[in-house]
């Protein structure tokens, strides 16, 4: 077998890309000042507005070699992710970095939102089912913009993030050894060009780590048996259950947002219904009239998301309490 010719060195690519961006860099300033350039301008005016593009430019090119080193420095994946998402924050109002794997994002970090959200959203898993703009930037390994409908990034990261429905996010992969490993979601204002080299560099630190151990996926929460079989059940009851399926995952998001003190009190004790009873109370009330009433077919989707994600799929952490799933 004939070798390979050798890998261009780290330092290289961020040179090269460095060099590329800025080129880059300097034609958006030129043609943003273009208009204003062509009018009659003092001299003193011209000089000013040049200045302050050269100023630009030298800001942008330190905070990007200020983030490629450290980026370079990172001793292992998690420091790699947090460093990448450290090093994201001039370019982007907020981000997340997912770790991928069986078909779904997991929450690892984010940045731009409060912090008790922020802590509440590691550990989120968004089936790449529910959220087609993650699931296509993962599968495609290019960078997706999308519009923040539920569709597209998922209720549960839209709740997170604080987005509207008609706002725009942007997806960037990290793409290792023909696999992408993580996504970089970012929103807000968002300088695309500099995330792009910054995940490339970082993806190239993955690949010369020592390969990690396995990511630990959950499965997708397995549903209780059902009177029909999914493929016998009409277009209009399908509909129904994934919308009982979203509303589920929607509030179990709520509740890991919103109530995090309880959340985490609940487990330590292992009652999480008595810590959380008015909030899963009023949520299988709701589920109730909304889903159960509509539907001989359906599922506690709410029952199954609360044992898998709040419970960690342990159903006694639920508490003796706990009705149990509604019939």
């Amino acid at each position: 077998m004939a070798s390979s010719a050798p890998s261009p060195s780290l330092r290289q690519i961020l040179e090269q890309r460095l060099s590329q961006l800025l080129v880059e860099l300097e034609g958006l300033f030129d043609e943003h000042l273009t208009a204003q350039l062509e009018q009659r301008m003092s001299p003193a005016v011209e000089q000013a507005a040049t200045e302050s593009r050269d100023q630009a430019r030298l800001e942008l090119a330190d905070m990007l070699n200020q983030g490629a080193r450290r980026i370079r420095q990172s001793v292992d994946v998690a420091d790699l992710t947090a460093t990448l998402l450290d090093a994201s924050a001039p370019f982007s109002t907020g981000a997340a970095v997912f770790l991928v794997g069986n078909a779904m994002a997991r929450g690892e970090r984010m940045r731009g939102v409060p912090e008790d959200r922020a802590r509440a959203f590691r550990g989120l898993e968004i089936p790449f089912s529910s959220a087609a703009a993650l699931g296509e930037a993962a599968e495609s390994a290019d960078p997706v913009a999308t519009v923040t409908a539920p569709s597209e990034i998922s209720a549960e990261l839209g709740v997170f993030a604080g987005h509207s429905e008609d706002a725009r996010a942007f997806i960037y992969p990290l793409v290792v050894r023909g696999r992408t490993m993580a996504l970089l979601y970012v929103w807000g204002e968002v300088v695309g060009s500099a995330l792009e080299l910054l995940t490339q560099l970082a993806a190239a630190v993955w690949t010369i780590m020592p390969a990690p151990a396995e990511l630990v996926s959950i499965a997708p929460s397995q549903t209780a048996a059902a009177p029909t079989a999914w493929e016998k059940l009409s277009p209009v009851e399908q509909q129904l259950h994934l919308r009982a399926q979203r509303f589920a995952r929607v509030q179990v998001a709520e509740m890991r947002l919103f109530e995090t003190d309880a959340v985490q009190a609940g487990r330590a004790d292992r009652d999480l219904y008595s810590a959380l009873r008015a909030r899963i109370d009023t949520a299988r009330d709701a589920f109730r009239r909304t889903f159960f009433v509509s539907s001989p077919s359906m599922v506690d989707y709410l029952h199954l998301e609360l044992v898998r994600t709040l419970a960690h799929d342990d159903p006694e952490a639920l508490g003796s309490d706990y009705p149990g799933p509604m019939v």
